[in-house]
């Protein structure tokens, strides 16, 4: 039976403050633990979320978007419904979210839209991020790859977060939304000096409504050119699609698409570079094994994702009130879904805390969400990261952490994003020994 406020033991407010407080964000899964111990669906006490650190249970909310509104996905308790939702029956709830969903942060983009909306939007998108559309930009990915790791093993250093993670993951991501290239710097610098307080995972009270509107006078002035002068190009493309019963969107409707995948495909794919590159870091063994098995790369970035899943959870908002593992959760109750949880579920996951790279249950990872919402830019995270691993291999003979910045083995010292949506650091400096390769002074192929 459950019980009153969640269908679990009490919480007391003396146990750290996930959503405001720093103590978590070094470590979150400690604390990850002890709330599935407790129960894999739990009411955290200051600000009545619920917290689904268990694997079944995420999926059962993941999958169930009639039930599960996204409106508030990345904002959750912050800065909150625009009025009060406690205590309503079902439809009030219903009829509320509906009418006041557009007043909430991201309510323009397609991570907070509900079905049908939602379809049609992310139709758009998809046409975009086609097998096809890939597979041509994975050319062009090595060659990025390549170009900026050359500079980094010739100066024997580097910061790995700016110095590649952040200009690579733009520039991919820009190429396959075809931003002109001489225009790639001016993205860069806007992304660099987004503020703060219009982040994901913000605490303030004060959001702006549309924290993407820098990007979308530029996008907008891209579809528009490309509708009055098509071209044999990706803008073209971008600016030409239709929704699903062919209608031609409004221009604002594909920038809003662009600049999600903009943002958001850039900004995950950079923390899941800095995971798997502190892991190798730390980890000759580990390094000599994928150099000699490159094929199981992309082994190492699946349980990398599952690992340290780069969004740490997305919220829900309850239209009505269900029950999730034995917990009835109320209409109107804010939820969330803890990916880098619901990953170490010793349920679904054996041993998790072990990093295994012949987990054969890996790709069943949450890192990339699950359902309606399933992040499209998993193919492409995979690719970058994949590609970004096997170029740095084959081009040194050891990747080691720098002493000098995070100290010695078992006493590291490193900096994450303090945020309660997404989990990664903030700067990562590595010391790369190059690869001997030969009298000749053969480079792997493809590589300059």
């Amino acid at each position: 039976m459950s019980a009153p406020g969640g269908g679990q033991p009490a919480a007391t407010t003396d146990e750290p403050d996930f959503f405001r407080g720093n103590d978590l964000v070094t470590d979150p899964y400690p604390y990850f633990d002890r709330l599935r111990a407790r129960c894999p669906v739990t009411r955290e006490p200051r600000y009545g979320v619920y917290m689904v650190t268990g694997y079944e249970e995420a999926c059962a909310v993941y999958t169930d978007p009639d039930t599960f509104s996204s409106c508030n996905s990345v904002t959750g308790p912050f800065p909150g419904f625009p009025v009060p939702l406690e205590g309503r029956d079902e439809r009030e709830v219903d009829e509320l979210i509906e009418r006041h969903r557009h007043e909430l942060p991201f309510s323009d983009q397609i991570i907070t839209m509900d079905p049908p909306r939602h379809r049609d939007h992310r139709h758009l998108l998809m046409r975009q991020l086609t097998p096809k559309r890939l597979k041509e930009n994975e050319e062009f990915v090595r060659r990025a790859a390549d170009r900026r790791i050359a500079d980094l093993v010739a100066a024997g250093a580097c910061e790995l977060i700016a110095d590649y993670a952040n200009p690579f993951t733009l520039e991919v991501i820009a190429d396959l939304l075809g931003v002109p290239e001489e225009e790639h710097g001016e993205f860069l610098e806007a992304m660099a000096h987004r503020p703060h307080g219009d982040a994901p995972g913000s605490t303030s009270a004060q959001m702006s409504q549309n924290p993407l509107a820098w990007l979308y006078d530029r996008f907008s002035r891209y579809v528009e050119d490309r509708r009055r002068q098509p071209r044999d190009d990706v803008l073209t493309a971008l600016a030409t699609t239709t929704f699903p019963n062919g209608e031609l969107p409004e221009v604002i409707d594909v920038v809003r698409v662009a600049a999600n995948v903009f943002a958001a495909g850039q900004e995950t794919t950079v923390r899941l570079l800095g995971s798997a590159l502190q892991r190798l870091g730390d980890d000759p063994e580990l390094q000599l094994r994928l150099r000699d098995q490159p094929e199981l790369v992309a082994d190492f970035v699946e349980e990398t994702l599952r690992s340290e899943s780069p969004v740490k959870g997305d919220f829900r908002l309850a239209r009505r009130t269900t029950t999730v593992g034995g917990v009835e959760i109320p209409a109107g109750a804010t939820v969330m879904v803890l990916n880098g949880a619901a990953n170490r579920d010793p349920r679904h996951f054996a041993e998790p805390a072990d990093f295994r790279i012949d987990r054969r249950e890996a790709r069943e990872h949450l890192a990339f969400g699950r359902g309606v919402h399933s992040c499209p830019g998993g193919p492409l995270a995979r690719l970058e990261a994949r590609v970004s691993i096997e170029r740095l291999l084959e081009r040194t003979s050891e990747i080691r952490i720098s002493e000098e910045h995070h100290g010695p083995p078992g006493a590291r010292r490193y900096r994450y994003v303090p945020t309660y949506i997404l989990r990664g650091l903030t700067r990562l400096h590595l010391e790369l020994r190059p690869a001997d390769f030969g009298s000749g002074g053969q480079v792997p192929q493809g590589a300059s």
